[in-house]
This record gives C-alpha cells, sequence and structure tokens, in this order.
C-alpha cells in the first residue's frame, strides 16, 4: 500500500514540475528570442536502472513492466526558429537560422535520426556576447543598445562581441540610426561608406549542450568551447536589421498542457487521499478487531 502512496506522490512532483515548466513558458511568451521548454519525465525504476549502468535482463517471458513512480528529469528546450517581428528600430537585430547539414534532413522540430539510429539536432546560430565577468555567452535576444562609452550591448549592460573578438564599439559621433546592415552582418554607414564593426555570430552544433543562464542568455559547460565556432558563408543565417525574434512559445498548446498538468496532479492527489482513508481504516478500525 505504502508503494502506491510513493509512486502518486512522485507523480505529483513530476506534474508540479511539469506546470512550473509551462507556466515560464507563458511568462515568457513576448520575451524575444526565448525558447519554450518541455519538462521529460522517465519511470523511476528505468531512470534507476539507467543511472546505476546495470543492464534489465530477463530471461523469462515477459508480459510487461510494473511502474512504481515517475521521475522528472529535467527541462528541454526547443530551438525552433520564432516568428519575426516588425520594430523599425535600427538597434533591433533578429537572427533567421536555417544551418543544414550534409545528408541530414531534419523534420520540423529540429531533429533527425542517422542510420546507426543516434539522435541530430539542427544547430543554431547566436549572437555573442560578453557579460560583466568578461565571460562568452549567446543570446538570440538582438535589443541591442549603446551605454555612454559607445559600445553595443544588451539591456542588462552585456556587451555584444564584434567578429574580431573585441565589444562591438561605435565610433564617437555616430549612433545605430546613422548605421546599416550590410549582408555580411557589418554596420555601415550608407554616407562615409566606413564600416563600425562586424557582428560576431557563433554556430551551436548542437543547441541542447547550452546551459540557460537567464536573461535570454545561455552557456557552454566548461570544456565544451569546441561545440561552438562563427558562422561562415555556408551557413545559411541572416541578420535582419529592424526586427525582433519573438519566442517560439505555442500559447494554444501550452494552454492544453498547463490544463492536463493540473488535472493529472489532482488525479495523484487523489489516489493519496485514497490510501490515506484507507490507512485510517486499517489501524483505527480493523486493529479494534
Amino acid at each position: 500500500m505504502l508503494r502506491g502512496l510513493y509512486t502518486a506522490a512522485a507523480g505529483m512532483i513530476s506534474q508540479q514540475n511539469r506546470h512550473d515548466t509551462v507556466t515560464n513558458n507563458i511568462a515568457n511568451m513576448n520575451t524575444p528570442g526565448y525558447k519554450q521548454k518541455y519538462a521529460v519525465t522517465h519511470s523511476f525504476p528505468d531512470m534507476l536502472l539507467h543511472l546505476t549502468g546495470s543492464q534489465d535482463v530477463d530471461n523469462g517471458k515477459s508480459i510487461g513492466k510494473l511502474n512504481t513512480g515517475v521521475f522528472a528529469e529535467e527541462s528541454l528546450q526547443v530551438n525552433l526558429q520564432g516568428d519575426l517581428m516588425q520594430t523599425n528600430q535600427f538597434s533591433d537585430f533578429a537572427i533567421v537560422s536555417d544551418i543544414g547539414v550534409p545528408g541530414v534532413n531534419f523534420d520540423s522540430s529540429g531533429k533527425a535520426v542517422a542510420a546507426n539510429g543516434a539522435l541530430i539536432f539542427q544547430p543554431q546560430a547566436f549572437f555573442t556576447v560578453q557579460n560583466a565577468n568578461g565571460e562568452t555567452r549567446y543570446t538570440r535576444d538582438g535589443q541591442f543598445k549603446l551605454d555612454e562609452q559607445g559600445y553595443l550591448t544588451l539591456p542588462d549592460g552585456s556587451r555584444v562581441l564584434a567578429a574580431d573578438g573585441n565589444p562591438f564599439r561605435i565610433p564617437a559621433g555616430v549612433t545605430l540610426n546613422d548605421l546599416t546592415l550590410t549582408s555580411d552582418n557589418q554596420l555601415l554607414n550608407p554616407l562615409t561608406g566606413a564600416s563600425a564593426g562586424q557582428l560576431l555570430l557563433t554556430r551551436v552544433d548542437n543547441p541542447n549542450d547550452l546551459i540557460r543562464e537567464g536573461d535570454g542568455k545561455f552557456k557552454l559547460a566548461d570544456g565544451e568551447e569546441a561545440a561552438a565556432r562563427p558562422i561562415n558563408a555556408q551557413d545559411r543565417v541572416e541578420v535582419r536589421q529592424g526586427f525582433v525574434e519573438r519566442s517560439n512559445v505555442d500559447a494554444s498548446q501550452s494552454m492544453v498542457d498547463l490544463m492536463s498538468a493540473a488535472r493529472a496532479y489532482e488525479a495523484n492527489q487523489k489516489v493519496i487521499q485514497f490510501y490515506d482513508k484507507s490507512l485510517d481504516k486499517a489501524v483505527n478500525e480493523i486493529g479494534r478487531i
């Protein structure tokens, strides 16, 4: 009987995690460049065997499995391209990324299965920025601004990097309204023909390796820097000035997932209440006999 309590409690925890994930997606629906997440769950016994490296070997006949709980493993993000919204602001930039891999056809979710069964994710392009500690971070949020020193920054103060790896600095006396983005991602003054610099765009081969850090920024774990490199001419990546990339959150599906998580949470709650009443009878009524 206690096994049923633990199973229902694990279900409640998992559904709470799922509910929190969907709520966070809805809260960031209007955040530029935000990528929605979804909660991944596994049956607890299977997850335990996987983590311990054991093999589920059964030499006899099996008619099925009895799972004794669910484990909310992690939240994965969906790295699909978001819709572009025109703002007509010269300080707004949006990435349109459709990077291909030779011999691989990605589906609408940005995934493909190789011949050996391995899962391949579509590479994605990101703006490259430097935080206050001098660390490299990646973002799809292109709402830039100029600080007092003429550096191109994000709203939180992180500096946008140029193609030479240094913070992008606009020459004195020049504003973003004076600059036009070229096809090779240079900010050019059309009147003088002078270039203020070239934006550094980074390609990440497996975007699921990125660690979400907050404020729309991501980082790579130590030792994983080789997974990122500057884009080249063969990569199908375009930057548009005067646009921002909207979040890729599906509002309708999010509401369905939200209600589904709430119903499943309520169902597990009722199971716990049933077991509680059964234990109460076993202790206080049957125990007197």
